[in-house]
Order: structure tokens, then C-alpha cells, then sequence
């Protein structure tokens, strides 16, 4: 994985599609479903650590974006 849109394909093999229409508040969405699908061991340790490093980076770029306004 090495964008936001493959952790969403990732997330869609389990069944979830995340769209509020608020960036920020999708990507901790995000976060939070693979935090829970890690803890019911049904992904592996390194996607995880991934997804959620990207998820984290993305979620910065976005709220500085809306700091510098």
C-alpha cells in the first residue's frame, strides 16, 4: 500500500466503504477500522503498520491545509 485510495481497497475486501464527505474525518475513520480489524487478527502486522502510517501523514497534510486558510 502506498496511497489512501489502496487502503481503501484494502478496506473494501472486508466489507467497508468509508465516505462522509469531511477528508479528516474519513481518514480517522479509516484508522479506527483497521485498528479494529488488526485487533481481531484478521490483517497482518505490516499492512497495518503501513496503512495507518500513510493514514497519519495524509490526516497532517489535510489539517494543515486547512490551518494555512
Amino acid at each position: 500500500m502506498k496511497t489512501v485510495y489502496e487502503i481503501q481497497q484494502f478496506l473494501k475486501q472486508f466489507g467497508t466503504i468509508i465516505y462522509i464527505g469531511n477528508r479528516v474525518a474519513d481518514l480517522e475513520l479509516m484508522e479506527a477500522e483497521l485498528k479494529e480489524l488488526y485487533h481481531s487478527q484478521l490483517i497482518e502486522t505490516r499492512d497495518y503498520q503501513t496503512a495507518i502510517l500513510i493514514l497519519r501523514q495524509e490526516i497532517q497534510i489535510q489539517k494543515e491545509k486547512t490551518n494555512n486558510k
